[in-house]
Parts: C-alpha cells; structure tokens; sequence
C-alpha cells in the first residue's frame, strides 16, 4: 500500500471564518458557493486570510494500448503531437493557463514518442503506454507503484519552490477506456452506467467499449486492494496524478480536478486516503456522462457546468479563477464596519 500522512483541515477555525464571511457588507450568505469555497479555503489554509502562490496546472499525457481494441475514433498519435503543442503554448490549456495565471507544465508518463528536451517537459516515462488490459494488466505492480510516487515527487518539488495550489489535467488517446473500468470498480456500477463517446464514439462504438471492460474485468477481476486495481485497468497518467493527489493533500496544497480522467484518479486516492478529498475542488460537471456520478459517489459538488469535454486541465484553469475570487471575498471585501454600511449580519436569509 502507498504511505500518506493527510493532515486534517482546521475545522477549529471554521466559526471564525463563517463569521468574518458574515461580516462582509452584504446579505449572509447572498455570495453562496462563493462563500462555502472561501471558508475551505479558509481551514485547508488554517487562516483567515488564506492565499494563492505559484499557482500551477499539470497536465499529464500517456498512450494506452486498449487501444488497439477500437475504443477511440481518434489516431494515438495525437497524444504526442498535443504534448507539443501544449508545450508550444497551443491547444485549450496552453490558451487558458494563460488567460487565467496558472503556469502550466507537461509530465510525460508513457507516451509512445521520445521527445526532445523542454524545459516545461517533465520526464518520468515509465513505458511507452500501458499494456493492453483486454489480455494483460495494463501495468505490474512496481510500475504502477512508482508511477504513483513519480506524481508525489513532481508535486513535491512544486511545493518547494512555494506553489500552494495545483490544478490536474491530462492527455491520451483512450484514456475514458481505463478510467471507466476504474469508476465502475470504485464507485460500484455498471459498466453501462460508466461508459461514454470519449472523443466522439458512436451508440455502437460506446456499446463496443463497455464490452471491452466487460471483458477485461471479467479475466483479471477485482481487488480489495486500490492500487492492483489501478495497476490491472488504470493509465500510467493516471496513477501519476493520483500520486499528485495524494502529495498535495499531504502539503496542504489545494486541488483542483479536471474532467472525468482526472476525476478518475481522485477516485483511486480517496480509495488510498480518504483525506484528499478535504483538499479537493471539483473544477466542473463534464458532457462524459459518468463524470457528474463520479462526483456525486465522493459526496462533491462541481463549481462549473459548461459543457465542457477537452479535458487537458482547462476546466481547472477556469475554475481556478472562480476560487480566486472566493478568496478575495475574504481576504478584500469590505466588512460592514469598514464600509460605513447598517450591519444587517443578524438577518438570516430563509429559502
């Protein structure tokens, strides 16, 4: 099993920040989810005046031989040539990373391409794309294993150099292949309840690949153990972030999750620890249909509903401006007193 130490949210300090909230020129409660946002905020920081530094987006690419099984209409080589262009500052992430003030950084996992030096390139290849679970698990156990500590040293390193907040993403062809069978293990549902289009499958395409993971699961089974389960159907990108998860929480780093990949690998975390999901903002409810089930399973509730299946990390990256203005709520607005304003924080507003 994975070692974390998770430390718990300052819930000692919850009434404090309720009441400063309270105390902002403004009916109680009126910035609502803003407000929740802030006051976790608030105790994963343990401080009433919480705030963001280095803000990082990880974007995490690797190949996944289900493939060779039908179960994406796209070619695998867009993995690599997307790692490129993120890594050119293209692509959805490379944009919005940008807009909204996030420095953005591609580890490469598994991809099935040797790519040249870059310095917003992290390498930890473990292989070149996870194995074919139809008929083999798609990673031993040593490689998922250190594929998960290859993420807790990534995020390590951010938090020494004074990052405070990470957002995950990710890029592979295939990749809703693995983390269907992930979520129908670990949120105990049918695989029918689990599978969608990815990048654009047909009713037949979808009906195709859930008798893929059918298939799979039915020749190597389930464990009671999260991390064999990862190891026999889970990507490499996906344990990677995992691992990140895990690290981050551990740091009292704030995280934000993606889309329906990276949801996937908070699931396995929360299976490993169930702390992470103290530290863990759910960026956005995905078109992938299982996504909003995912959520739903770790009790979560998504900040954004957009529409939104790019994946790459850019639902993190909008969401992070949402957080950032719930942390101006309480750091900068201006309190009753302050603004000059009758302090109406008495009056509760009824539904």
């Amino acid at each position: 099993m994975i070692k974390t130490d998770i430390p718990n949210i300052a819930q000692h300090l919850k009434d404090e920040i309720q009441l400063k909230l309270d105390n902002k020129a403004k009916p109680v409660g009126s910035l609502g989810k803003l407000e929740e946002i802030a006051l976790r905020i608030g105790m994963i920081q343990h401080s009433l005046t919480p705030k963001f530094t280095k803000p990082v987006i990880l974007t995490v690419a690797a190949d996944h031989h289900i493939t060779k099984e039908g179960v994406s209409p796209c070619p695998v080589e867009i993995t690599w040539q997307q790692v490129n262009n993120f890594l050119a500052g293209g692509g959805g992430i490379g944009l919005f990373s940008k807009v909204y003030g996030m420095d953005l950084w591609v580890a490469d996992a598994g991809v099935d391409y040797d790519f040249p030096i870059n310095e917003k390139l992290i390498n930890v290849k473990i292989k070149k794309g996870s194995a074919n679970f139809l008929y083999e698990p798609a990673m031993t156990l040593t490689e998922c294993k250190q594929a998960i500590n290859n993420g807790k040293e990534i995020v390590n390193k951010f938090h020494e150099q004074g990052t405070n907040i990470i957002g995950f993403g990710e890029m592979g062809i295939g990749n809703t292949t693995p983390a269907s069978a992930l979520m129908s293990i670990f949120c105990n549902l049918t695989i029918e309840d689990c599978v969608g289009p990815g990048s654009g499958l047909s009713y037949d395409g979808v009906s195709h690949k859930a008798n893929v993971i059918k298939q799979a699961i039915e020749k190597h089974g389930v464990s009671s153990n999260p991390v064999e389960n990862l190891a026999r159907y889970g990507g490499l990108e996906i344990a990677t972030i995992a691992g990140g998860m895990l690290q981050a929480a551990e740091n009292k780093m704030i995280i934000i999750t993606d889309g329906f990949i990276t949801t996937s690998a908070l699931l396995v975390a929360q299976a490993i620890n169930p702390k992470v999901l103290n530290y863990a903002f759910f960026s956005h409810q995905s078109k992938e249909q299982g996504h909003i089930k995912m959520i739903e399973f770790m009790n979560g509730d998504a900040i954004l509903d957009l529409d939104l299946r790019l994946g790459e990390g850019t639902g993190a990256t909008l969401a992070y401006s949402i957080l950032k203005g719930a942390v101006a709520v309480l750091t900068d607005m201006t309190s009753f007193e302050e603004s000059k304003v009758i302090n109406t924080s008495h009056i509760r507003i009824s539904n």
